[in-house]
């Protein structure tokens, strides 16, 4: 590059841009399109501060690849300046499938379609706009390179991906019980036989981790209140996807209402660009713009949502631990009803139930801890540790979620 160029970040101070290749791809509107979707969804509802964007994670995640794969080389693992590239394109680009408000829509708005194959799809696009430079960051991406460690970094239960989230989660939040010690975590990184381990002494720093992230879900990305609201966002997504294909007509984007009006599988999208073309021009404003604007529509579930929405007028949520009974569900359906004076029909985009489930640490998916003797033993295994055996457990809470008045004009 002429110049080098550098940004500032919240989180770590100053970033480098490292390669004209790695500029050029931050500067494509596929990337940039990553400043409109936020980073926790509707989690401002909860923590007013969490207006950190997609854009500035995968910026970050790339900061903390770099830190990663020097300190590697620094031990003595040999890494191309090739691979070093495609590592941290790999990781920039990781989650650019992310539609709108993030996770909070990935399967109401595209019905079974993981945000993963969106973002596989999109680089390949970047990787033919840009002659096939993104070759070796998409068999990393697809962990097809032969040497895994580099997959791992990226998706991993240990990755540069959850390091970063989770440290500018934390700061955006301003949930300082989930902070990890990054740094630290990075430097006990090592590779044996192409594999990512974490020597001995970094495994209480790994234990924190774990303890930190399953708190985060619980305290954070689970809140009661963000499940309410997201809740209330995907009823309000159905309802006008019904809508819409009745052949009502809405005063929305061009993109958005193509994808209200079409019902879209995975292979659509990888038979037909265009449609990942379209897809690629939503983002949270969309979204923002037909919520203002439905709050005056003539249907009653899309006026009373959108409204109760703008206004943070949200569902009243109850989570416990054990499920309810239908006769439970029934007839709290049942009261609602009568208290909202509404149709059976209308009652099932006022009122929803389901159950959310974290765990801290994934047995079946290992961080494997590299002893002084050189032997790689299972984090959970590696020392005397009962806090990780007790986070293998996923624990599943339920809900239900009811609106709790509508509007009488």
């Amino acid at each position: 590059m002429k110049s080098q160029k550098i940004l500032n970040d919240p989180v770590y101070g100053f970033i480098t841009i490292p390669s004209e290749l790695i500029f050029a791809i931050i500067d494509h509107p596929y990337f940039q399109r990553l400043r409109r979707i936020r980073q926790l969804g509707l989690t401002d509802f909860v923590y007013p501060g969490a207006l950190h964007t997609r854009f500035h994670h995968a910026l970050g995640a790339m900061h903390l690849m770099s830190i990663t794969l020097d300190n590697l080389r620094l031990k003595g693992t040999e890494i191309s300046d090739l691979e070093y590239e495609a590592a941290l394109l790999a990781i920039l680009l990781h989650d650019v499938g992310h539609g709108p408000f993030s996770h909070a829509l990935e399967f109401s708005l595209l019905e079974g379609i993981p945000h993963e194959e969106l973002s596989i799809l999109t680089i390949e696009a970047l990787n033919r706009e840009f002659g096939g430079q993104l070759d070796l960051a998409i068999s990393i991406f697809k962990n097809r390179y032969p040497r895994k460690f580099l997959n791992q970094l990226v998706s991993s239960q240990l990755d540069i991906d959850r390091l970063d989230y989770l440290q500018r989660d934390c700061f955006f939040t301003g949930v300082s019980e989930g902070t990890i010690g990054a740094d630290r975590i990075i430097k006990m990184m090592a590779v044996h036989k192409d594999q990512l381990v974490i020597e001995e002494k970094g495994i209480y720093s790994i234990e924190n981790f774990l303890s930190a992230r399953r708190l985060m879900y619980w305290q954070v990305y689970l809140h009661k209140t963000t499940v309410s609201a997201e809740k209330m966002l995907i009823n309000l997504i159905t309802r006008a996807k019904m809508l819409a294909r009745q052949g009502n007509f809405f005063q929305v984007t061009e993109e958005f209402d193509f994808f209200l009006k079409n019902p879209l599988h995975l292979r659509d999208f990888q038979s037909n660009p265009q449609i990942l073309e379209k897809f690629l021009q939503l983002d949270d404003f969309d979204i923002w713009g037909a919520v203002k604007l439905w709050k005056s529509h003539s249907d009653y579930v899309l006026k009373n949502i959108s409204r109760m929405f703008l206004t943070r007028n949200l569902f009243k949520i109850n989570l416990v631990n054990d499920p309810f009974s239908p006769e439970e569900i029934n007839e709290q359906k049942e009261k609602t009803r009568q208290k909202l004076s509404i149709s059976t029909e209308d009652l099932e985009f006022f009122f929803s139930h389901g159950k959310v489930s974290n765990y801290g640490y994934l047995a079946s998916d290992k961080i494997n801890i590299l002893t002084k003797k050189g032997k790689v033993v299972d984090v959970a295994t590696a020392a005397d540790l009962p806090n990780i055996k007790v986070m293998s457990k996923i624990v599943e809470k339920y809900y239900i979620c009811k609106a709790k008045n509508l509007i009488l004009s």
